[in-house]
């Protein structure tokens, strides 16, 4: 009885063991099957076959034209019949509340995707008709969610401008204007310290100190629009103040498009538009947009009382 109870004892351990190893082999393939239908993806924005490339300064700047969009398998609109200008050399803004299709209208302008109706012009030509990697090279931009790369600090801003990674000179230039020289400086190995906790002696950064390194990314970027997307949402109001001082400076000669919350910094913007459920529903100065008391009005008196 003891042998048979021993051997129906190892003998239910391995089938367990069997089974297990079964439903490990079968939840690894899943993986394997999602890695191998990733390879296979073909971009759905392609080059067309006559591909043109931007001029080497824009003249005409950036037109929206009765833009509208919809994520696939989505029934509602993300923007809608959407008119837009921005003039060379024009610091605008977009504001307005969450979903009301601000990033994805930066999205359409670096051709992530493509309208479902209407049409973007860059210098008077539909985006649609210059080479996609031609016209990123262009556009530089920081979302809300940017990369941490766990690398060298001097390869985290350097990425910004991948042809210019080994000039240095032009990497501390770009952290300088973003604030990041003296966070860097201040590491043990300054721009060679590898950044994040993944690799041994990597040293992390508060989330303002990171967003510091990713606004040098966009300054190191050489492109005639500038997108900055809640550029300042983790910084103090010192810095926040420091970087917006020296912004204009900065962007003299860009198109700059500022998307933030703060109305504190959206009113140094020439223009601003407002957006809600996909529409332009106002547009004008800082004082243009109080003077018509409107959704602007409600939401900038909101903040302001905040600070009462």
């Amino acid at each position: 009885m003891t042998l048979y109870l021993m051997i129906f004892r190892t003998s239910q351990n391995t089938f367990e063991s069997i089974f297990w190893g079964l439903s490990e082999m079968y939840e690894n393939g899943l993986f394997m099957s999602n890695l191998f239908a990733f390879l296979e993806l073909e971009p759905q924005v392609r080059s067309p076959a006559a591909a043109r490339s931007p001029s080497a300064a824009s003249e005409r700047g950036v037109e929206f034209r009765s833009v509208s969009f919809r994520y696939e398998g989505h029934d509602e609109w993300a923007l809608r019949g959407v008119d837009l200008r921005i003039r060379p050399g024009e610091k605008v803004a977009l504001v307005g509340p969450n979903g009301a299709g601000k990033t994805t209208l930066i999205k359409l302008l670096g051709r992530l995707y493509d309208p479902t109706e209407g049409q973007i012009l860059f210098d008077g030509v539909d985006l649609r008709d210059y080479d996609p990697a031609e016209l990123r090279r262009r556009i530089g931009v920081i979302f809300q969610d940017f990369v941490r790369y766990h690398l060298a600090a001097a390869e985290n801003v350097g990425f910004g401008q991948i042809e210019a990674l080994e000039d240095r000179p032009r990497i501390e230039a770009s952290a300088v204007k973003s604030g990041a020289h003296a966070v860097i400086a201040g590491l043990p190995e300054g721009y060679d310290t590898v950044l994040g906790r993944w690799f041994a002696k990597g040293r992390d950064l508060s989330g303002g100190e990171w967003q510091k390194i990713a606004l040098a990314r966009a300054f190191m970027r050489s492109c005639d629009i500038l997108v900055l997307d809640e550029p300042t949402a983790a910084l103090d109001a010192e810095n926040e103040y420091k970087v917006f001082q020296q912004f204009r400076a900065l962007t003299e000669d860009k198109m700059a498009i500022l998307i933030s919350h703060r109305f504190s910094t959206v009113r140094m913007a020439d223009r601003i538009y407002v957006l809600n459920e996909g529409h332009i529903q106002e547009q004008g100065s800082h004082a243009d947009l109080l003077a018509l008391d409107g959704i602007y009005a409600r939401l900038f008196s909101l903040q302001a009382e905040s600070y009462r």
